[in-house]
């Protein structure tokens, strides 16, 4: 008993050195670029900066959030992250709760489920994709933004997988009392799958955060472009040419690789804010949602 009690705790001091290494190797990219958007450019360009600044300074933040294309970039962003994943979230709720009933509740089920499972093995392509969106007329708006991913089909597997997992007499003993299937949804179903639906929701706002084709190849207008799409092309690029008197004076201290590294820790904060909040349902809501067929 002792053995095994001494044994049990060996590995737990060598998972907690192995768990606390791996944090400190995926940390360590995230603090390198810090410390590099917070260096001048002298010091970049030499390979001096490890995880502390070297001649700090923060020209680099001061050139990006000069910029109003910067700014409204941003605006665009958030109405996207907002009403996109409303709507995903919507859709996503909508129909996986008929596709979790079982056979002999919803003939066709398998059918639609199947229907789904399809459009994740096969699309149109890139130029059907880009026509449909043309043909709709809602090029360079936010709805081009929302409206060709408003059906996340892993999203609807997912939530279907953790609704089904839910004890049917809720179900049973609601429709005996009367409530529709309006009123099993939102007062049952729903409060019922927070850890589910915090999941879901990470997954959607990642994903409208750091999207950036969509917005490079559906809009016109530069200000409509949003966040991570204008940091591909305008910041990348440097286009010098709408540059001031004082952003020239700026740029002495700031590089390419500063000036990215800056891009990269703006575009990634408001995840690494969110997600703490959200961390402790992922991986119940992943594990529950996943293990039911």
């Amino acid at each position: 008993m002792i053995q095994t009690s001494g044994t049990y705790r060996i590995f737990n001091v060598l998972n907690i050195i192995f768990l606390s290494a791996l944090g400190l190797v995926c940390i360590f990219p995230l603090v390198h670029v810090l410390a590099l958007s917070f260096s001048n450019n002298s010091a970049a360009a030499a390979g001096l900066v490890k995880l502390w600044p070297v001649g700090f300074t923060t020209s680099s933040y001061e050139f990006i959030l000069r910029k109003p294309a910067f700014l409204q970039s941003i605006i665009v962003t958030v109405e996207r992250v907002v009403l996109g994943s409303f709507v995903n979230l919507l859709l996503t709720m909508l129909i996986a709760y008929p596709l979790s009933k079982e056979v002999t509740a919803f003939r066709f089920r398998t059918v639609y489920a199947w229907i789904f499972v399809f459009t994740i093995l096969f699309n149109g392509g890139l130029i059907p994709w880009y026509m449909t969106i043309k043909w709709t007329g809602i090029m360079d708006t936010l709805w081009a933004l929302v409206l060709p991913g408003a059906v996340p089909v892993f999203n609807i597997i997912l939530l279907l997988n953790f609704f089904r997992g839910l004890p049917k007499e809720l179900d049973e003993s609601a429709a005996i009392d009367g409530a529709s299937h309006w009123i099993i949804l939102w007062r049952i179903y729903v409060p019922l799958s927070l850890p589910a639906i915090a999941t879901i929701s990470l997954f959607t706002i990642v994903g409208h955060w750091n999207s950036w084709f969509d917005g490079l190849i559906l809009m016109k207008l530069p200000e409509h472009f949003p966040l991570s799409t204008y940091l591909q092309t305008i910041l990348v690029n440097m286009d010098i040419t709408s540059m001031s008197g004082k952003d020239y004076e700026i740029l002495r201290d700031v590089s390419d690789r500063t000036a990215k590294a800056a891009q990269i820790f703006l575009g990634a904060l408001p995840i690494i804010v969110v997600y703490p909040f959200l961390q402790r349902f992922f991986v119940k809501g992943i594990v529950l949602g996943s293990v039911k067929g």
